[in-house]
This record gives C-alpha cells, structure tokens and sequence, in this order.
C-alpha cells in the first residue's frame, strides 16, 4: 500500500512494489514524483525525515530514523545576515537557504535498505517531468498563490528564473493544465545516474555554487560536498497503550509527544466535550511554547529531551491548565509547503517519509536550467544570540517536518504524518487521539474536523465541529475564527497493519488531490 497526497506519486510508489521493490524503494520513487508534481510544498532543493520499519519475519522488526535535514552554509553567519540589511530572517532570496537534504536521503534510504536499482526508483519521476502531468485542482491554488509572491519579487536576479522554471505560459498553470519541466527531468537523470552524488560533489553543486556566487548567495559547492544525512534513534512516549515515535531534535516532534503526555493525565472523554477540546489546545500551547524555547539542533540543545518528556515534567505542565485560557511561558524542566508519504510492503517493512521546501516553492530561488528549487529553512533561525536556535554556520535549525509512526509492544501498528508547517504536531496530536481514543478507522481519522493553536488564545477551528464547542470555546477566553482555507490545517497519510491478518488499512486527506494504491 501507498499513501501520498498526489494519484500518480502513488501509483509510482505501487508500480515499484509490483516490480519487486520493497517499501523503501516504493517511498523513494512516490517521493520523487512528489517533488515533481506538487512543486508547491516540495522538491529537489527541500530537506527530508523518515522513519523506516525494517520486519524481521517473525511480525517484530527495528524502527529507523534518518534526519536529512541540511545546516546553515559556513558564509552564512548572524554579523552577514546583518550587514545584508535584515533584523531577522527573511523568507525568501538566498539568505534563508540552508543545504538541501532531500537528494542525500534518496540515495542513503536506497543504498542502506532498498532492493532495486536506484535509477529504477526515479525513472517515473523522470518520466513524468518530461512528458508533463496535469495539475490537480489543490496545487493549482497554492500555484497561483506562489507566482503572485514570486512575480513581485522577480527583480531579484535569484528568484527571476522561477518564472521561466514554474510559470512558463506567463502565470501559473491551471487545475488540468499539463506541466512539464525538462531542467527537471535532466537533473533527476542526473541524479539517478550519480546516486545522487552530483547534488553534492558533482555537476550540479557546481551549478549551485556558480548561481550563488553570481546572485549574492551564501551557499558554496564546500557547503554541498560536506553534507551527509545521519541516521538517528527515534523517541517515543507511550499513549494509553500505543507508542508514538517521532524523529528527535531538531525536529518539533517532540511537540506532539509533550502534548500527547499532557493529554495522557485526562480521561479522554467523548470526542465532542467542550473540556476536551479546552485541554488540548491548551496542552498544545504549553507543548509549543516549550518546544520553540528548547529545540535546535541536537548538537546546540540546552535541555535533553529525556527531562522535556518526564513524568514530572509533565505533571508540572499538566498543573497550568485551567478551565479557562491561559498565555504560558515556556518551562525549565530539570536537567537530565511539505509533502508527506507512507508506504508498507507484503513482507512488513513500513517507512513514515516527509520533504519539504519549507514555505511553499521556498526561498524562491531557482538555479537555471535545473529546476531545483531552493528550500528557505533558514527562515526559522534566530539572530539573538542568547535564543538555543540562534544562527550559527554548521548548524541544522529548528525543523517543522515530522514523520510519525506507531508500535504497540514490539509489534508494528504502522506510519502516518500530517503536513503542514506549524501545524503538523497539533495535527499529530488529533490524528492519534482520533485512532487510540476513540478506535476511528484511519480514514475517519483524518476526515475528522480540526483545530489549530495560531498564537496567543487565537485558535481556528474547521467547519464540521459543533457550534457549542466553538461557543464553549470562547467563554473560556479563547480567540475563535472559522477556518476558510482548509489545506492550512494538515494533509495527512495514515497505513496501519492488522497484527492478526497482516491487512493494512489506509487513510488519505481530503483536503488535498490525495490517494491510495494498493497491490
């Protein structure tokens, strides 16, 4: 089974599975079309998280975890960013551009736990890139919404080429337009011919380092060439029974795993109860505020996630929700645009994978005749000195991507993620409540209404909760809006496995162009 946000990255991801591929490469190819075809929230130039479920036959396994997220370039320090001009981190241009990750996951998922022949896995993202695909409905608005950004800025000489790269005709394309993306599809040859290998120590870190040289950027072919991806051990906290495992720092998983111990100290009650409701976003909010207090870099991080994820630590928390709404400060515990994907295979292996460039297309620089555009991760560092997440060159910031996955004991219940910036732990949050407390069907799951904490007591909350909760909501002090552009509030994929049977069941979002293939 595959689950992705787009039908033909899906059935990419399935056509691999029929030729013999396992769930590894079966993520790869999706993946590739992804950044392909859902240019709006991914692509070559973005960063990637995954967490891999290897069986070992016996229906137990080892979960993985491969953090592909890319450090700040060695030119690109608080004292440059400055004397460019700018109090804080922009969002677009060159200076927001870390080092991309995605490529180098590709090829390490591959290398360490793939079966086929790595240019296999691209050659339907190639494919697709050359002859064209039409545009779904979804990525037509975020498309649209992306060309008015970046015509604005076209002045810039490093974000002009976006246009010629992603608005050929002289706009965005249109829901059914057919795409096509020739720089693309010879970059991603490139790549599959190379392992990959040419992102970082070949052609195409060349072509990166001479833009950037030419455009007043910071990122250097030195910067490419000593980048790897590093596989890491997951964390976890258990909830009511089922273990929850996310990718730690510098990820925000952490985020939902604070919130879900928060959580765990409540009766669930029913799902429509106004006192739900008010203690998890207020859980949120105390999850959130610690996490963007604490988390950076695992290298640069203050305070171990052991202690943030304590029994006592959570009590503490716990301890400051209150009936009504509440502005927290973060704790001092003691001292001790993205695309996401899932994907399992008949013999039990499972990957939870995510990419992104961040904020939509990212940093709005593309290198010519490349297709590559740049992710703007950069963005989340801060220029404050004293801040854990403070800019420093060598250094991965604060990363919103997460992908999530369950086990019940030592046996695998399956991946699922939500994307969707700032949004993707609380949407964690909801979608394992969903399936743990109230026992709803993957697809259910992620059908259901949502919320969303946006700072401060402002919370918008979905169409489809009832109007007495939203009422409810604002008596106890919190700032309630009506949500208009649902796709703001997470896409989501979810694959569980039966232990029993071995059956999966899958979840696809419908607030986006998503589906699910299945041999």
């Amino acid at each position: 089974m595959v689950a992705a946000s787009q039908p033909q990255a899906s059935e990419a991801g399935r056509d691999i599975l029929a030729q013999g591929g396992n769930a590894v490469d079966a993520a790869i190819a999706t993946a590739a079309v992804l950044s392909v075809v859902e240019p709006t929230g991914n692509g070559i130039g973005g960063d990637a998280f995954a967490l891999v479920w290897l069986a070992d036959g016996t229906g137990s396994g080892k979960l993985h975890g491969l953090n592909a997220s890319g450090h700040a370039p060695a030119g690109l320090t608080p004292e440059a960013v400055k004397t460019a001009g700018f109090d804080e981190m922009p969002l677009h241009g060159w200076t927001p551009v870390t080092v991309p990750g995605t490529p180098a996951a590709w090829a390490e998922l591959s290398r360490s736990h793939g079966k086929l022949d790595f240019a296999k896995l691209l050659a339907p993202a190639i494919r697709i890139a050359r002859e064209g695909f039409p545009v779904s409905p979804v990525i037509a608005k975020l498309w649209a919404r992306g060309e008015r950004q970046f015509r604005a800025a076209a002045t810039d000489p490093a974000v002009a080429p976006w246009l010629e790269a992603f608005a050929p005709r002289g706009r965005a394309p249109r829901a059914g337009e057919i795409h096509r993306n020739e720089a693309q599809a010879r970059t991603l040859e490139s790549l599959a011919a190379s392992h990959c290998e040419s992102f970082y120590r070949g052609e195409l870190a060349e072509k990166i380092d001479a833009f950037s040289r030419e455009t007043g950027g910071y990122l250097r072919a030195t910067d490419l060439a000593g980048y790897q991806p590093e596989w890491v051990e997951p964390i976890s906290v258990n909830y009511r029974g089922v273990d929850v495992w996310e990718i730690p720092p510098n990820g925000q998983g952490m985020v939902a795993l604070m919130a879900l111990r928060l959580m765990e100290g409540f009766d669930p009650a029913v799902r429509d109860d106004p006192e739900l409701l008010h203690r998890q976003i207020e859980a949120m909010k105390l999850a959130y505020t610690d996490g963007h207090h604490h988390i950076t870099d695992s290298a640069h991080m203050r305070t171990s996630v052991e202690s943030l994820l304590s029994d006592a630590y959570a009590e503490t928390r716990r301890a400051l929700i209150k009936p009504t709404a509440i502005d927290p400060e973060p704790g001092e515990p003691q001292a001790g645009g993205t695309v996401y994907l899932a994907t399992a295979d008949a013999d039990g292996n499972m990957v939870s994978y995510i990419q992104s460039n961040y904020h939509g297309f990212g940093s709005g620089v593309v290198v010519p005749e490349t297709g590559i555009s740049l992710q703007n991760r950069g963005h989340g560092f801060s220029l404050d000195p004293g801040h854990v997440n403070t800019l420093a060159p060598g250094k991965r910031t604060f990363h919103t991507i997460i992908p999530g996955f369950l086990t019940q004991g030592d046996t695998p219940l399956g991946p699922f993620g939500v994307m969707g910036g700032f949004m993707q732990p609380q949407g964690h949050m909801q979608v394992v409540m969903n399936l743990v407390d109230y026992a709803l069907n993957p697809q259910a799951a992620l059908d259901a209404p949502r919320w969303q904490w946006m700072g401060g007591r402002k919370v918008g909350i979905e169409p489809g909760y009832p109007l007495h909760l939203i009422r409810d909501m604002a008596e106890r002090g919190h700032e309630v809006t009506m949500a208009i552009d649902t796709t703001a509030y997470g896409r989501g994929q979810v694959i569980l496995r039966d232990p029993q049977s071995g059956v999966y069941c899958g979840g696809t979002e419908p607030r986006t162009d998503a589906a699910i293939a299945v041999l």
